[in-house]
């Protein structure tokens, strides 16, 4: 008995050894760590950057509202959206802020209404690869980021109704969806000072399956079979009929510099 229980302590050894050799040093990195903080007491200020070093933007879960700096707060229980960001910390302002959100059920732009409750033990944070299951969309998003771009993953559910929103956010923005492409394209002027007053973040979304919806969303308006619009708060909901487990890709790229910027940073991942 003592020799069967060295010998399995012994294979329990080499199979942590053998796990351990695999890990890289990023793989010790929690980027949740820091993310239970308010305005009275901070324990590190930080969000959830999914993100290259030294990249262009990063992206997050958005737990908090448009607009709050804390955009992710460890104790919250819903998420409203995956926000591209360029905010160092919640202390820092942010500038050229869009997000990405899957819903089924009915085309919803509001953000109180399109957000889901999740779980912490259904999420895993990685500096290079995010994942969540979004219980009341029965969706699970993950993303993988490079400099200027990222690759998401969206699981739908058997769903006649299956939705992404793309929210280009307020104080000015456009966005317009071209079916025949599979895409949507627009921009942000969302920031918070110090920025010029050109400033605009171009923005590109392109999905590996046909539309079988199409609407806009001019100042909360859902204005259904409309394909652009540029108001103070501009958005795009397009739709899928999808089967149990079925995958759609969606690759985003953004650019500072112009429209066309944004689709040569596209080009770069449609090549990975």
């Amino acid at each position: 008995m003592k020799r069967f229980k060295l010998l399995f302590m012994l294979i329990c050894f080499s199979l942590f050894l053998h796990a351990e050799e695999k890990r890289q040093p990023v793989d010790y990195v929690n980027p949740l760590v820091g993310t239970m903080s308010k305005i009275s007491l901070s324990t590190g200020n930080t969000y959830p950057a999914i993100a290259m070093p030294w990249g262009m933007n990063f992206w997050m879960p958005q737990t908090g509202k448009m607009g709050n700096g804390w955009a992710y707060t460890y104790d919250a229980d819903k998420i409203r959206g995956f926000k591209q960001t360029h905010q160092p910390s919640p202390w820092i302002n942010d500038c050229g802020q869009f997000s990405i959100m899957p819903v089924t059920g009915k085309p919803v732009f509001d953000e109180d209404n399109r957000a889901s409750w999740f779980s912490h033990k259904a999420e895993v944070a990685k500096p290079y690869y995010y994942r969540v299951y979004l219980a009341d969309h029965d969706v699970v998003t993950e993303i993988a980021p490079t400099e200027r771009a990222a690759m998401f993953r969206f699981t739908f559910p058997e769903n006649e109704n299956s939705y992404v929103v793309v929210d280009a956010f307020d104080r000015g923005s456009y966005v317009k969806i071209i079916p025949e492409e599979n895409k949507i394209i627009g921009y942000t002027t969302r920031n918070s000072g110090g920025v010029p007053q050109n400033f605009k973040n171009y923005f590109v979304v392109e999905f590996d399956k046909p539309f079988t919806y199409v609407a806009i969303v001019d100042d909360r308006e859902i204005r259904k079979g409309d394909t652009e619009a540029k108001t103070y708060h501009a958005g795009g909901i397009i739709g899928f009929s999808t089967k149990k487990g079925e995958i759609i890709h969606a690759r985003v790229a953004s650019s500072f510099i112009s429209p066309e910027q944004a689709e040569l940073n596209l080009n770069r991942i449609r090549k990975r």
